[in-house]
């Protein structure tokens, strides 16, 4: 399985590929370099070893070496005149649920590449996942002490994430009046809520939102991808959920252990940020604005 993206495609990413392996009895092999050798513009790194995750990495041979891109491309022509089930690359087509990776039956090796952004890729393997993605806990005193203070309270989650600075008075307006209504929300159902504010930009939202400073602790020490894992280890720890137009914070709530947690989200539509148009990205038991 070919790793890339950010930590949230990447686990999206595990998850699927995992299933596929448990549901064939087959090894997982994860290539945790070729899709971040050519990664200029993000630079995202593998964040998987964060996890509890036992498979092992990929040989050279295995990632296609020498000559990667090349030999990729050839096996990605080649693969598109078998049939899906004699595959030996496969690729995901679109960003939509693709069924028939559910009932792929396989004895041989295949490749797998693709974000895979549903939870209905796994869900059938969902307990396996969940020990699989337990994260290992940072060990600063700073989100020690953090984790602390999230477990004596109503906790709530906001991650909010810029995407686009170009259209800020249109898309972020928008998006802004999202969470306001998502905290109306919250708030309705839990009076003494604290919200644990997760952001590549805090002071925007500080600015924006409608929240007391007294209820809100802004979390913004862990920079970089380097440290998304403890953000996500601490996210994970809250009991409730307003989450962005992201993967990042999808995987905050799912991966949460509060059975009886609420999950608000941007509501699916064809206008939102790229993948999220995605109808089969949200489980059905949480919130949409």
């Amino acid at each position: 399985s070919r790793i890339k993206g950010g930590i949230g495609n990447q686990l999206f990413i595990y998850a699927a590929s995992r299933r596929l392996s448990l549901k064939n009895k087959m090894s997982l092999i994860l290539d945790d370099v070729s899709g971040f050798t050519y990664d200029t513009k993000y630079r995202r790194n593998y964040q998987l070893d964060h996890f509890n995750i036992l498979s092992r990495k990929a040989l050279s041979i295995e990632r296609l070496e020498p000559f990667p891109r090349i030999r990729r491309y050839l096996k990605r022509y080649f693969n598109k005149k078998s049939t899906f089930n004699k595959k030996s690359y496969i690729v995901e087509e679109g960003s939509d649920f693709e069924t028939k990776l559910l009932s792929l039956r396989v004895n041989h090796t295949v490749y797998l590449e693709g974000y895979f952004q549903s939870e209905n890729y796994f869900k059938d393997s969902e307990k396996q996942i969940r020990k699989d993605l337990i994260i290992k806990p940072p060990k600063d005193s700073k989100n020690l002490t953090t984790l602390k203070k999230i477990n004596k309270k109503v906790s709530v989650a906001i991650h909010f994430r810029f995407f686009n600075e170009k259209k800020l008075d249109v898309e972020n307006h928008n998006y802004i009046d999202y969470y306001n209504r998502a905290i109306i929300k919250m708030t309705k159902s839990f009076k003494d809520a604290h919200f644990f504010i997760f952001s590549n930009q805090p002071d925007k939202i500080i600015k924006n939102i409608q929240l007391e400073q007294k209820r809100m602790t802004i979390v913004n020490w862990n920079q970089g991808d380097k440290m998304a894992y403890a953000d996500l280890w601490l996210m994970s720890n809250c009991q409730h959920f307003i989450i962005a137009k992201s993967t990042f914070s999808w995987w905050g709530a799912w991966l949460a252990i509060n059975k009886n947690k609420k999950i608000i989200a941007p509501k699916i539509n064809n206008n939102m940020h790229n993948f999220w148009n995605n109808k089969n990205l949200l489980p059905k038991d949480w919130i949409q604005l």
